[in-house]
């Protein structure tokens, strides 16, 4: 039997939004003041769309973006989805070598990128098919604004599908370069059901502090244009955030715990009105108690979880009546997601059980780019593999309870060991390092480096440096550790990081 005539596509989801609610408030852009109307979007959307045409990109080629949380990455998402151009979203926090590279590895034809970052913009030497700035002009890149105005605003008229690539999503590498897979456009249109699960509804102002370069970011842009509802996008600060908050009414707000912790410091110094929130959903890393309780009694006293890979998408969601009913749960399964949990060779396990979790739904990808080998590894038997430990009662609710893999969650970025560790021992000083989570009251979990290297050899700040240079702050160890004595290692010569975490934690996180 055929699929049905319709399709289910990302730029759908805007020209509904423009035709229910054209004249509504799409985007209230924090950071330039800006309030975008839904048809304006949809006018504005198209007409980039058409303008990429014209300067030679055609269905499948590759453009990078670095662009923060501002209207325009909105048009960005919205004007790629519509001429079948496939995007990369980068990370702006990485270095520019880490960024020249992803560039190269996808084949980047082209960069739009913001003002503020024109210097990392300048070190790439990759993408220079198309220079587009957003902001002040220059003489060797495209004004954005000029761009736009000379092209038309109608539908570019280019046939998508849904299987169609729509965007590199990055994710954390174990060395080298982060790993990515490419979303389809059926996989960002099937955003529904995990914000049915928050009680979203047209009378929300949601808003967006996830930074948009991520698939988080994405999706709650996705949402506020399903339901039709203002979005305020902003990067996140904390203060700005409080009182962005009083003065749009925002009812419902994504946050990792970091981000919590540090709104809930800075509210004792604001003291923001915050009676419009009605939700606060947590996602990225596990959610300490004492965070949970202090967001209910000083932010909002509604909160919502969920759990899921960014290669999954949102599997579970809890809501404060299902936190009420399994207390140590991240909730019950999202519509059209199935999750299980499986031993070791995949047989799934009966109810109160620990094992590996494993999920998929329509939001899911379905191998990594270029990388068989890992795409073997977490996508089998129709299910992909997250590497989390858990367990599923009777009544559906899942209980996480650990990690297979050797990944650090800090402040909701995924850091892989592996990676930090090749860039440390690259420094000539080092003989050895081992990487590892401790725990942080702040960030949740705080990059740890054991090195093992001759007295006096190298310190603390030498060290910071040279990973500073070399990748991501957020992959920077938060302290450094050292020793002269090996690493405790087994017999096939894997360090046993479990001791290492014994021996250096904290009897309470830290706070450094």
């Amino acid at each position: 039997m055929d699929r049905a005539l319709g399709k289910m596509l990302p730029g759908s989801l805007l020209s509904t939004a423009a035709i229910r609610g054209a004249d509504r408030t799409a985007v209230i852009c924090a950071g330039t003041g800006r309030r975008v109307s839904y048809a304006e979007i949809d006018a504005r959307a198209n007409r980039l769309a058409n303008a990429l045409g014209a300067a030679g990109l055609a269905k499948g080629d590759v453009l990078a973006f670095l662009v923060s949380n501002r209207a325009e990455i909105v048009e960005i998402y919205f004007a790629l989805a519509r001429a079948g151009i496939v995007g990369v979203p980068l990370n702006y926090r990485l270095a520019p070598p880490e960024l020249d590279g992803l560039m190269q590895a996808m084949g980047a034809r082209g960069l739009i990128y913001e003002d503020r970052f024109a210097a990392a913009a300048g070190a790439c030497a990759h993408g220079r098919d198309l220079r587009v700035r957003i902001g002040k002009d220059e003489s060797s890149a495209t004004d954005y604004e000029a761009m736009l105005a000379g092209a038309a605003a109608t539908p570019p008229g280019v046939e998508v599908e849904e299987s169609d690539p729509f965007y590199f999503n990055l994710t954390s590498g174990t060395t080298g370069l982060p790993k990515s897979y490419l979303l389809s456009q059926y996989n960002n249109s099937t955003l529904a059901p995990m914000f049915i699960a928050f009680d979203c509804t047209p009378r929300d102002v949601m808003m967006t502090v996830f930074p948009a370069f991520g698939r988080v970011g994405f999706a709650w842009i996705g949402a506020a244009m399903i339901y039709q509802a203002p979005n305020v996008l902003m990067n996140f600060d904390p203060v700005a955030v409080l009182r962005a908050i009083e003065a749009e009414r925002a009812t419902i707000v994504n946050l990792v715990p970091t981000m919590a912790a540090m709104l809930l410091t800075a509210q004792a110094e604001v003291q923001a009105d915050l009676s419009s929130l009605r939700a606060v959903v947590f996602a990225g890393s596990s959610l300490p108690e004492p965070i949970r309780r202090a967001t209910e009694a000083q932010l909002c006293p509604h909160v919502y979880e969920y759990y899921g890979m960014q290669e999954t998408g949102a599997l579970v969601a809890s809501s404060p009546q299902d936190r009420r009913r399994s207390p140590g749960s991240v909730g019950r399964a999202v519509l059209f997601a199935d999750v299980k949990v499986v031993d070791e060779v995949g047989r799934d396990l009966p109810a109160g059980e620990t094992g590996e979790i494993v999920g998929r739904s329509p939001n899911a990808a379905t191998a990594y780019f270029a990388n068989p080998e890992k795409t073997a590894e977490t996508f089998r038997d129709g299910w992909i593999h997250t590497g989390d430990l858990g367990s599923i009662d009777a009544e559906g609710y899942l209980t996480i309870r650990g990690r297979k893999k050797d990944m650090i969650v800090t402040g909701g970025q995924n850091v892989h060991a592996a990676e930090v560790e090749e860039v440390l021992l690259d420094h000539p000083a080092v003989q050895d390092a081992a990487v590892f989570a401790l725990p942080h009251e702040v960030w949740g979990e705080a990059v740890t480096a054991l090195i093992v290297a001759a007295p006096g050899a190298v310190d603390a700040a030498a060290l910071e440096a040279h990973c500073r240079a070399r990748m991501a702050g957020f992959k920077t160890p938060k302290r450094f550790l050292f020793d002269t004595d090996p690493l405790p290692r087994t017999p096939t010569g894997k360090v046993q990081k479990f001791l290492l975490v014994e021996r250096f934690s904290p009897t309470q996180p830290t706070q450094g």
